[in-house]
């Protein structure tokens, strides 16, 4: 998914000379694949519960090869459009329903680990598309390229579809969810939490190299500098879900994380510009070790009947915060005159997930421990 969605911003340039598109059209593009999730993730999860998670899964793998198959069989600009959107709505339900399979697995045991793990795909499918796409375009142009990220869906549906079998334990379980007992302030809290969390991130990758030039380096360099913090970032995911589940303490990883960015990240508006890559570095380091426990949250409250329909509403939430949030923090940018204001603004959505989990976890003593 992270491979595919990444394309578009891999291969921009050669879409804007092919298809005579500015970068307003790259965005849009960009946009438009993750898009459908306010609307496909609780379907799509409610789907999975009646149909089942491999299926589901294949499905929605299926729509991704049958938008990227638009985008190189129909090369104009309406059909790629339609391929991104068709795509994504695979890509979308596909996120949905696989967070419910490693929930399913690692439920009650290593969910940190395999959370961090899972969810690790993002950024190295994100740095992936990043180093193959632009070589494999320049050697066969941007045909070449989309199908190369056809090929690598394709592998991932015969993965599915030879090697993974459910759990024994939730192999035929019922899918019938007892409203009255459904966590749904529970599971605001954990969505909120996580889309903060994602909102605070995309401060620092989307205006980064905006802030650095602003400040007098050069773009090149301040775009390697911002590629760091994202390196640092996925060494440090894994090794936050482990040290999770090793210590129990999955509130304190995941509070040194939110604090990490929250004392620190501001800083890079006052200090000399030469000690702001070791900032990202840092920040980068310990941001990084919160996010599998932070995805690991909605295990401890949800059922097994009710986790795929759960899923659906955990990315729904998710998705909506995402598709609020960069626009708010453009707008404040632009009205401040300066995107220094945006890692501000970053700061500020972690102190909210840190009282979003305070909530949570008030709450969650009442709510039984999922076995």
């Amino acid at each position: 998914m992270a491979f595919q969605f990444q394309s578009v911003a891999a291969l921009s340039p050669l879409i804007i000379e092919d298809y005579g598109v500015g970068l307003a059209d790259i965005g849009l593009l960009i946009g438009l694949y993750l898009a459908p999730g306010i609307v496909v993730a609780i379907p799509g999860g409610a789907i999975a519960g009646r149909f089942g998670d491999k299926r589901v899964v294949s499905i929605s793998i299926g729509l991704m090869l049958v938008g990227g198959g638009l985008i190189i069989w129909s090369p104009n600009w309406g059909s790629l459009v339609a391929g991104r959107l068709l795509a994504g709505a695979g890509g979308v339900a596909l996120n949905v329903v696989m967070t419910k399979m490693v929930v399913d697995w690692f439920v009650n045991r290593e969910i940190s680990t395999a959370m961090a793990i899972f969810i690790n795909s993002w950024p190295v499918g994100i740095a992936l598309a990043l180093l193959t796409l632009p070589s494999i375009a320049a050697t066969g142009g941007l045909e070449l390229a989309w199908i190369a990220v056809l090929s690598m869906i394709a592998l991932s549906l015969a993965l599915i579809l030879v090697v993974y079998s459910a759990p024994a334990n939730v192999v035929g379980a019922a899918t019938r969810i007892k409203v009255a007992k459904f966590p749904v302030y529970a599971l605001f809290l954990t969505g909120s939490i996580w889309a903060l969390y994602n909102t605070a991130l995309a401060m620092v990758f989307s205006f980064g190299p905006a802030l650095l030039s602003e400040r007098g380096m050069p773009l090149m360099s301040a775009s390697s500098i911002t590629s760091l913090f994202m390196v640092v970032l996925s060494i440090s995911v894994p090794l936050g879900g482990i040290l999770a589940d090793r210590t129990g303490r999955r509130d304190m990883v995941i509070m040194i994380s939110l604090l990490s960015y929250t004392i620190l990240m501001p800083l890079v508006l006052l200090v000399p510009v030469a000690t702001v890559p070791a900032i990202f570095l840092i920040v980068g380091f310990f941001f990084g070790l919160g996010a599998g426990p932070i995805v690991g949250l909605p295990s401890l409250v949800l059922p097994p009947a009710a986790r795929s329909f759960g899923m659906g509403v955990y990315y729904t939430i998710y998705y909506a915060w995402m598709m609020a949030a960069p626009l708010l923090a453009g707008a404040i940018a632009d009205r401040a005159g300066s995107a220094g204001i945006v890692f501000v603004l970053g700061a500020i959505v972690l102190v909210a997930s840190m009282v979003a989990l305070g909530l949570f976890r008030r709450i969650g003593a009442s709510i039984p421990v999922i076995k």
